[in-house]
């Protein structure tokens, strides 16, 4: 296997087992796939045994892979666009649902997850290899200290599931962190009981403080409002989805 330039953060998977494993983990929900930074397509490959998948569309940055990976792949199935996924429009994979599977850049991944969430009805699925703290967080529920913004944002459109962890050894090179495959899936939420720019907002502000009261935490939103309710008295990682989206209501 050529080894490609290291990339974005970006750990190349060099254990066909592993990929096995996490093209597995993503069932056969949708017709169409995504699989973001497939480096040298290690995880390609078992994605393509898979005979549900009738359209297999590859993102990836580095000219050099996508130059590998259309010399050794060749499939009616496969695409393989050369782009930053986080700058283009991702209708260009599909106009329809599809799901989004890949080993992501390090450095990126938190990126990767907001535009999931902006884009939550075209990728109802995620399943994602990712640095171990990150997925241990997005998976956290309320009251842990790793519990933070993606956990709530991401809880409140999907259901998260911590698969399993993956060894830093099946990597080149070899991060300096554990990894871990989490999968999300689109839970039945189709719009919050809130102004849901405003949720974003409250969320975000709340965890810049996280150790204050929301009384405090919130300043920069309630301004000279006066506020009674018990919730105020709480800090922003003992609240779930449901209590910040009433706490967004009464920041209104």
């Amino acid at each position: 296997m050529v080894k490609p330039k290291k990339h974005l953060g970006q750990h190349f998977l060099t254990d066909l087992n592993i990929a096995k494993k996490i093209a597995a983990s993503l069932g056969n929900s949708y017709p169409t796939v995504c699989e973001l930074g497939p480096g040298t397509g290690v995880l390609t490959q078992p994605l393509l045994e898979n005979n549900t998948i009738e359209k297999l569309v590859l993102v990836e940055i580095d000219s050099e892979s996508v130059e590998y990976l259309n010399a050794h792949f060749s499939d009616e199935r496969l695409k393989v666009l050369e782009a930053d996924f986080l700058h283009f429009d991702i209708r260009q994979i599909s106009e329809q649902p599809f799901a989004l599977i890949g080993n992501f850049p390090y450095n990126i991944s938190s990126q990767i997850f907001f535009k999931v969430l902006e884009n939550r009805n075209l990728i109802p699925q995620v399943v994602g290899m990712i640095q171990k703290e990150v997925a241990e967080r997005i998976a956290s529920p309320p009251g842990n200290k790793t519990y933070g913004i993606l956990s709530v944002l991401l809880q409140a459109w999907f259901d998260i599931e911590y698969l399993f962890s993956v060894s830093e050894n099946v990597f080149f090179p070899p991060p300096r962190v554990k990894s871990a495959v989490i999968r999300l899936s689109r839970n039945s939420t189709e719009k919050l009981d809130c102004n849901e720019k405003q949720f974003f907002t409250v969320v975000k502000t709340a965890f810049n403080l996280r150790r204050k009261t929301l009384r405090n935490a919130l300043k920069p939103i309630l301004k000279d409002k006066k506020v009674t309710h018990p919730l105020f008295d709480k800090r922003a990682e003992q609240l779930g989805v449901s209590e910040f989206v009433e706490l967004t209501k009464l920041c209104e």
